[in-house]
């Protein structure tokens, strides 16, 4: 991944307010998030690219797509 000069996005979860459905598990197409001990949603920030399948497809809405320093 090209990062000079670039901002990447990456998805961040609101653990407390997760219910650790794991619909955002399934979806995400590089395997960057698991749901850790059954509690909540973890995101893998190395695999991460932010593309925002897992914000669209989680019901509660506690996944969000933020900017981050190349």
């Amino acid at each position: 991944m090209e990062k000079t000069g670039r901002r990447l996005r990456r998805a961040f979860v609101t653990r407390e307010d997760c219910v650790a459905c794991g619909c955002c598990v399934k979806v995400c197409p590089l395997g960057a998030i698991a749901v850790v001990k059954g509690i909540a949603a973890q995101v893998d920030g190395e695999r991460c690219v932010g593309c925002g399948k897992c914000a669209r497809e989680c019901p509660g809405t506690v996944i969000e797509i933020r900017e981050v320093p190349a």
